[in-house]
């Protein structure tokens, strides 16, 4: 068991956590920012293609943000035609997200990077490792959502 009381110990755990999510953003934020966009127009195009038909509400859910957090980073998406917005069939008040064409091809060539880099970095560890770390982050993802 790794002792989390030591503050060396601390400090390199998050450090190699900050270092390698910065390695996971890295190409796509180069491929974002040719666009004029940043990390989080990049979440909302992961969570769109995770979950075609999207309402407004459930990305708010998702990202764990405000209407007004949200407003201007998903208006410009809308705006450069990569993601549309449109009137829900069975509720008016309510907004569908879905992606244009350009939308798809952007969040597929984003995903592609990220699998390239896991990929890699998978077969060099081995699946118990792979596995380990799945169950990490899977743990930290269920503790963020239930404080929001």
């Amino acid at each position: 068991m790794t002792d989390l009381k030591k503050s060396n110990t601390q400090r390199r755990i998050m450090e190699t956590f900050f270092l390698g999510y910065q390695a996971f953003t890295a190409k796509p934020d180069a491929i974002l920012a040719r666009r004029g966009l940043s990390r989080v127009h990049h979440r909302i195009l992961f969570f769109i293609g995770s979950y075609p038909g999207l309402s407004v509400k459930e990305l708010l859910g998702y990202l764990g943000v405000s209407k007004q957090a949200l407003n201007t980073p998903l208006r410009q998406l809308v705006e450069m035609h990569l993601v549309e917005s449109l009137t829900a069939e069975d509720d008016k008040r309510k907004r569908m997200l879905r992606f244009t064409d350009e939308g798809a091809k952007l969040e597929q060539q984003l995903r592609r990077e990220q699998v390239r880099l896991l990929e890699k970095v998978f077969s060099e560890i081995g699946a118990e490792a792979v596995e380990n770390w799945l169950q990490v982050n899977h743990a930290l993802a269920v503790r963020a959502h239930k404080t929001h």
